[in-house]
């Protein structure tokens, strides 16, 4: 017996079958939309085994649809036009790929960024300049300062800045942070300098020296020229709180994920930029004094409009941020918060000590910071003694930052190449064996100078102006280098890793290793000082101590080396077994096979064609 069950009005359709057709066609859009975009009832189903559903069978006596339901067809398909007519309406407009509302953004980040860094070159020049060159102070006060005031207050200032997040809006704990820099900068240039002759206890300072003895003439001058410690200290604040914690706060606030992997990596070539021209900007206040009659003080007149320039770009800042406030929406955020691991210090160095791999990272970092203090503070101290003036002083830094920027920006472009041709292995020894090559040039140049005066000579050179300029290479090669290849891979290190491993020595490098790194290179040049009486004269042993720490860190770069490519290696098989294991391939026989092919010929003999 024949069962019918008959639609509501839609579709009408025999009980059985017409004779079988090989055609078969698609079904038209037409009747796509028709049959998705509203419940139909159900279809006739004949007793003869073949089913009717899903395809349709033409009918001689043709389909009876009436006048109600095709207008309602067409107005299912003029809907869905109209809607793609008002997506397309509604699309945000762009300027080459990039939308308008996130160019808004972007554009007056990277302003406020040039702003930033370009006040950062022209303060961290400065402030070199002012501890190294004052009268009664010399490059032997950088250690006792970086480790007895600059440390201190910047943890100090990171307290108060968290007291205040918590009782101020984002708004107000930016310009509230902000504006005493801007002021105290500007107050320095025309105030506080003018005046430091007047405010520096250089008596008692003398007295002191004259106790206590020449060795301890770098902790005194902190005594003699404290207005410019200050000023060392506030430069040193600008590029950790203004660059770190209130620009990329604010950045990483008002950009999304996507825009910050596509423009992220540009505003570190606009660093490089801002460095090249805020290089030029020194030099040439500093070069004011040529032109300048007899008695003016020629770095007080190059101060003030430094200085000048620093308060006029941080207004910018301030403005940039006041107008993106204002003008560009803010994306929205998931109210969910991850959970950081807290480490102390104590479970820093356990964690460190027990993971071979995170312990070599480590060595990596803490290597690093010594070395370049160890160099650093040498090279500057012959700086001086080349230079003693300081506008002859600030206009060599000027070219030395001018120099940096290029170098980064070029080796910026080409660490990705080094990256795919060479590896990570290699990419992480370049910075060492730079950092080895031109130290250990930079210390001969220094101890063995005799016997280099007449090669150096016929350069036109002398040995101590031949040290200067390589030290000032070793500096600019080895910083273009951490930038563009040893941060990368420090950061490519951590990707092996487990989640828990990952996260747990990270939080235990940045705990320890970093502020052991900094403040490492600045314990051993005191003890040093102290000890030998002056850093000339501990410049062999400091020598010999770069020599062991370079080595230390090559050896922990190429362990390192192994245990990473072990680690790829077996993460990759990984996913190749997961990639195998999610792919489910059948195995028939042959006559299953057949019987499969002539079953899927059926429905084509059986299938009608399409209405």
């Amino acid at each position: 017996m024949e069962g019918l069950i008959q639609p509501r009005g839609i579709l009408s359709l025999p009980a059985k079958p017409i004779g079988a057709r090989t055609l078969l066609l698609p079904p038209s859009p037409a009747l796509k939309q028709r049959l998705f975009t509203r419940n139909l009832p159900p279809l006739s189903i004949s007793s003869n085994g073949h089913t009717k559903f899903p395809s349709f069978q033409q009918n001689p006596l043709r389909i009876s649809i009436s006048h109600k339901e095709r207008n309602r067809g067409f107005i299912c398909k003029a809907e869905a036009a109209a809607a793609a007519a008002g997506e397309g309406d509604s699309v945000t407009p762009n300027i080459f790929g990039v939308e308008v509302t996130t160019l808004k953004k972007i554009i007056p980040l990277g302003l406020m960024f040039f702003c930033i860094l370009f006040n950062y070159t022209i303060l961290r020049d400065t402030k070199d300049v002012l501890v190294v060159t004052a009268k009664g102070s010399s490059a032997e006060i950088i250690p006792f300062l970086k480790t007895w005031v600059n440390l201190p207050m910047a943890i100090g200032f990171m307290l108060l800045y968290t007291k205040l997040s918590n009782v101020l809006s984002k708004k107000a704990l930016f310009y509230t942070v902000i504006i005493p820099f801007i002021v105290y900068f500007g107050a320095f240039g025309f105030v506080m300098y003018p005046l430091s002759n007047m405010i520096h206890p250089e008596a008692l300072a003398d007295k002191l020296l004259a106790t206590l003895g020449p060795r301890f003439m770098g902790p005194l001058a902190i005594l003699r020229i404290w207005s410019f410690c200050l000023f060392y200290v506030m430069a040193e604040l600008w590029g950790s709180v203004v660059v770190s914690v209130l620009f990329w706060g604010f950045a990483n606030q008002i950009t999304t994920v996507d825009e910050a992997k596509k423009f992220y990596p540009l505003f570190g070539l606009g660093a490089n930029v801002a460095l090249i021209f805020s290089g030029r900007t020194v030099k040439y206040f500093s070069n004011m004094r040529k032109n300048l009659g007899p008695g003016v003080d020629g770095w007080a007149v190059s101060l003030k409009a430094m200085m000048s320039i620093v308060v006029g770009m941080g207004l910018a800042i301030c403005f940039l941020y006041w107008w993106v406030n204002r003008y560009v929406p803010l994306p929205t955020r998931s109210k969910k918060k991850k959970v950081k691991p807290q480490m102390g210090m104590m479970e820093s160095l356990k964690f460190l000590v027990s993971s071979p791999y995170i312990r070599d990272l480590a060595t990596l970092v803490v290597a690093y910071g010594i070395s370049i203090n160890l160099v650093e503070v040498t090279w500057k101290s012959k700086l001086k003694a080349q230079f003693p003036s300081p506008n002859e002083y600030s206009a060599f830094m000027g070219d030395f930052s001018t120099c940096t920027g290029i170098a980064t920006f070029t080796m910026m472009l080409l660490s990705q190449y080094v990256f795919n041709k060479y590896g990570w292995g290699v990419a992480a020894k370049i910075t060492p064996t730079v950092l080895l090559l031109t130290g250990v040039a930079f210390f001969s140049l220094i101890l063995f100078g005799g016997p280099f005066a007449p090669l150096v000579a016929k350069l036109g050179m002398t040995p101590l102006l031949a040290a200067v300029y390589v030290g000032a290479l070793q500096n600019i090669f080895s910083k273009s280098a951490k930038y563009s290849l040893f941060d990368p891979c420090k950061e490519m290190a951590y990707i092996p890793l487990d989640e828990d491993t990952k996260v747990k020595g990270k939080a235990a490098i940045d705990v320890v290793c970093n502020p052991l790194g900094k403040s490492g290179g600045a314990l051993i040049q005191q003890f040093m000082i102290l000890t030998f009486g002056s850093l000339a004269s501990s410049t062999p042993y400091l020598g010999v101590i770069l020599l062991g720490i370079v080595t230390a860190w090559l050896a922990a770069a190429k362990s390192l080396e192994g245990q990473f490519n072990t680690l790829m290696s077996e993460e990759e098989l990984e996913k190749e077994m997961e990639r195998a294991a999610s792919l489910k391939i059948p195995v028939v026989s042959s006559e299953e096979a057949a019987s499969g092919e002539s079953t899927s010929q059926l429905p084509e003999t059986s299938s009608p064609t399409s209405i």
